[in-house]
């Protein structure tokens, strides 16, 4: 026993890990909280298990539990404590005196200094432990093993050595005592201990107790003039034990999907419906995904935050959405709960981990089949869904390109033919026969591109036209070159000019093209060019761009963004029947000709819902117009 009495030196990889943690390590230390409870939660699932199938504990009967405390006067002490499996005098030394990585003497040496500010970091070699050394000056463990009768206490400062000395203990389980630093006194405080509870350890799988003092304060006042109190003493328990994903779903009900969301996501509607799924195999995880009735309002600004969190085996790491999912699905909320991450990986380990990249790549699998099927098994619901968020869904063509095709399957337009939604499949099953592409317009409000002469040209030759009307539309529309071999064409680019037009209406125009030339003259280099076209119907202009060209919207996006500095110049496209074209074609006078034609094109440029780029000047001219 004399052994056990006396001090004991750490192994070289422990102390310097010590000197890291308390010379080194600020950012995050409340995450010595999370270690600690999740230890204590460890240790109840081994006995847990051992009195299933060891012989020496087959049967033995516990009550699982794990009990804070704290004093809040004199020294700070804050002391965790659970009735699990226990160590005895081997354990402690085993486990408290080192550290079973044979690497981590390797990863303390390559750590920068930068690196070593970020705590989190601390835990991927099993050392979650002695994280509590950066808030305590001196730690104690007194434990007890299951099936065994002597306890130990294991002391350290933290600084070289520890200590190992036998003790007394009532029941099996460990005891974690800290000695609290001078800066650190608010660990021992109630509302600090039931906040890191509730955000670390909320879904702990066993009950966590907070013992505390409450005082309450009566009217009445004291000999001395102040009110009367009483102190009531009181042990609550302050997790949910409420980790709904790890239950089968068959053990679960509507309401109980529903309660739980509003209780952890704080809304007040019910999920437009929600995804449960366990994954088993190589890599062992489980998933919620709750999907809101309503889109957040601040949805699309760049500083949005899902409400995703990651999990491993119930205790909380991380809620960086970046990791989890990709952010065309920051929408979602929900958990995802790993059975195979190590606790407390860094963010930047995280992103690298195969075995975070595989759970990434089938919860978006998992979220957009499930997307997919809705959109059949109940298009009701999945229409309600669509009007919320296909605009961030529209992000993922062209930010996942692995899922490119089922993201191509799911996503929504308006359409010329009706109101609503349509998929790029229904639209293809509707296709004329002999139509050479998918049509759209993008770049301006629903009601205005509806109204473009381009798609009255389109329609009345059978053609339907997507209507894309959203900000992100335009830029892309343009990185998906074609649907299940159908190639996707702007109504309102070049090349789309001819597919409209019969060799008869092409030629025929082509004999008044002499009023293109007039018009460029007239306009100068306010267009990259003037042509004649017989698809405008009534109308008597329109306004498109070369087919490699940006289109005006596309341009004046880019500009508030930074770029784009140089103005590409729109292609103006003329009906030679128009009364008004007619009419510059029979003028004489350059200065009434100039007038017509700068008209002419702002009324084509508001047609599609752009201001000119100089309305007074525009102003100017449609008065002078209308005096001839």
């Amino acid at each position: 026993m004399e052994e056990s009495m006396s001090n004991k030196k750490f192994k070289t990889e422990v102390a310097d890990l010590l000197q890291l943690l308390i010379h080194s390590l600020y950012s995050n230390k409340e995450i010595f909280l999370r270690e600690l409870i999740s230890n204590a939660s460890d240790a109840i699932d081994k006995l847990k298990y051992l009195s299933m199938v060891d012989g020496n504990l087959k049967g033995y009967s516990f009550d699982p539990k794990i009990q804070i405390s704290f004093t809040e006067e004199g020294e700070r002490i804050l002391k965790i404590s659970d009735n699990g499996i226990g160590m005895n005098e081997e354990d402690l030394n085993n486990n408290l005196g080192t550290i079973a990585s044979s690497g981590t003497k390797k990863f303390l040496s390559t750590l920068t200094d930068e690196a070593k500010k970020d705590s989190n970091l601390i835990g991927q070699f099993g050392v979650g432990f002695y994280s509590a050394f950066m808030v305590s000056k001196k730690i104690e463990v007194i434990s007890r093993k299951a099936g065994e009768d002597q306890a130990y206490i294991w002391s350290s400062t933290g600084e070289t050595s520890y200590s190992i000395e036998p003790s007394q203990r009532d029941e099996q389980g460990t005891t974690v005592i800290l000695h609290l630093n001078d800066d650190d006194t608010t660990y021992a405080t109630r509302w600090t201990l039931e906040s890191l509870i509730k955000k670390y350890s909320d879904h702990v799988a066993y009950p966590i107790y907070l013992e505390y003092d409450q005082t309450h304060y009566e009217d009445e006042k004291d000999e001395n003039g102040n009110p009367k109190k009483t102190v009531e003493h009181k042990n609550e328990q302050i997790n949910s034990c409420s980790a709904l994903w790890r239950r089968n779903k068959s053990e679960l009900k509507d309401e109980d999907y529903k309660e739980f969301y509003k209780n952890n996501y704080n809304d007040y509607e019910d999920p437009l419906f929600y995804i449960h799924t366990k994954a088993e195999g190589t890599t062992e995880y489980t998933t919620l995904f709750f999907i809101p009735k309503t889109a957040l309002m601040n949805m699309n600004y760049a500083d949005f935050k899902s409400g995703v969190k990651l999990y491993v085996k119930r205790v909380y790491i991380t809620d960086d959405d970046k990791t989890l999912l990709p952010t065309y699905l920051r929408f979602v909320r929900g958990v995802i709960d790993s059975e195979d991450l190590p606790l407390n990986v860094s963010r930047e380990i995280l992103q690298e981990n195969r075995i975070m990249s595989a759970i990434r790549n089938g919860s978006v699998k998992k979220l957009l089949g499930e997307f997919k099927k809705l959109s059949t098994s109940n298009p009701e619901l999945f229409t309600e869904f669509i009007k919320q968020y296909n605009r961030p869904l529209k992000e993922g063509l062209y930010m996942d390109y692995a899922n490119r095709d089922l993201l191509l399957d799911i996503v929504r337009y308006k359409s010329s033919e009706k109101d609503g939604y349509v998929s790029l499949k229904e639209y293809k099953e509707r296709m004329k026969e002999g139509q050479k592409a998918i049509y759209y317009i993008a770049g301006g409000k629903e009601n205005v591109l509806k109204a473009s002469p381009l798609v009255a040209a389109f329609k009345k030759k059978g053609y339907e036209v997507l209507i894309l009307d959203e900000d992100i539309d335009e830029f892309v529309i343009s990185t998906v070159p074609e649907y299940d071999g159908v190639p996707l064409k702007a109504i309102n680019r070049s090349d789309a000019m001819d597919d409209v037009q019969s060799q008869e209406e092409k030629k025929e125009a082509e004999e008044k093209g002499a009023v293109a030339e007039k018009i460029a003259s007239a306009l100068g280099d306010k267009v990259k060019k003037v042509v004649v076209s017989a698809r405008l119907g009534d109308a008597a202009a329109s306004v498109i761009m070369d087919e490699n060209d940006p289109s005006v919207q596309m341009q004046r996006l880019m500009k508030q963004m930074g770029g784009g500095d140089e103005e590409i110049k729109p292609i103006l496209e003329v009906n030679p029947s128009s009364p008004f074209v007619a009419r510059i074609q029979a003028s004489e006078d350059e200065e009434k000709t100039k007038v017509l034609s700068e008209v002419l094109l702002g009324q084509a440029l508001l047609q599609e819902g752009i201001m000119p780029s100089d309305p007074v000047a525009f102003a100017s001219f449609l008065s002078k117009a209308m005096a001839y």
